[in-house]
């Protein structure tokens, strides 16, 4: 029984709570929200093997940054502290905070494990932080918080009408600026690492970001595709979605749409029943 075969799509639903692990909107945080059939809730497995095992990374099929750890604490309860988890960038080979095991209670749920030997679970209801998610140390008996309910997304090779950015003519907050990072991909996928380009990008618009790439690399915006890549281990994400609301910098990969690069891209179809 294996609910995170590579390259598969899930959702992890909070068995006491009945939400899903969500991919905030600020491209950082970690939340629970009930919002199923959002893009936000879908996330891609990444199976590495380190330390002679096979490690399950997670990452966002919004934004591709992966299920992390975070250093920061904050008091889940009168009795102790806990560890945030954040969407974070996977960087180095060695890097174990983003590292996840899976223990099976039955043949529905599982316990998330971290390498670091804590486990994954939700805040404890009528607190002030009710809607995030902890990495907590085992020590305690959680109930069904520390519970997930694995759903498997079936594939598609375009994305769900729904997530497609909605056209504006302007973006509202114009004037916050992050820096993007991109290089151009051949036909499969292939890319130079010395080839790093830059560009100072305004708003969160991805059919302007798009726009902007076309004109820099001086090609027709329906000859591009674009996707986002968390840290140098990370896997490629196809961006459908405008981006965060935070102004960190985003890596993009730069693919020639309706190469074998750009037809072998999948995507969750996360309005499947």
């Amino acid at each position: 029984m294996d609910f995170f075969p590579d390259r598969a799509f899930v959702r992890l639903r909070n068995r006491a709570y009945g939400t899903y692990l969500y991919a905030d909107d600020d491209g950082a945080g970690v939340i629970l929200k009930p919002q199923r059939g959002s893009l936000q809730t879908a996330w891609q497995v990444h199976r590495v093997w380190r330390h002679d095992r096979i490690y399950i990374l997670l990452h966002s099929a919004a934004y591709g940054r992966y299920l992390a750890v975070s250093r920061v604490t904050m008091w889940v309860d009168t009795r102790h502290h806990a560890n945030l988890t954040v969407q974070g960038v996977y960087e180095t080979p060695e890097q174990d905070d983003v590292l996840w095991e899976a223990a099976y209670v039955d043949n529905v749920h599982v316990v998330m494990l971290q390498a670091s030997h804590r486990l994954l679970r939700a805040s404890t209801q009528n607190t002030t932080f009710f809607r995030y998610v902890f990495v907590d140390h085992p020590g305690h008996y959680y109930g069904t918080m520390m519970h997930w309910t694995v759903e498997s997304i079936p594939a598609r090779p375009l994305p769900c009408p729904s997530a497609f950015p909605i056209p504006v003519p302007t973006d509202q907050n114009a004037t916050s600026a992050r820096m993007i990072l991109y290089r151009r991909a051949d036909d499969y996928g292939n890319v130079n690492p010395l080839s790093r380009r830059r560009c100072k990008f305004f708003g969160y618009s991805l059919l302007r970001l798009r726009a902007h790439l076309a004109s820099l690399l001086k090609e027709p915006i329906h000859r591009i595709t674009l996707c986002v890549r968390a840290g140098s281990q990370g896997r490629p994400t196809p961006l459908v979605i405008d981006l965060p609301s935070n102004h960190q910098n985003m890596e993009i990969i730069v693919l020639t749409t309706l190469s074998p690069a750009a037809l072998a891209l999948c995507h969750p179809d996360v309005d499947a029943q």
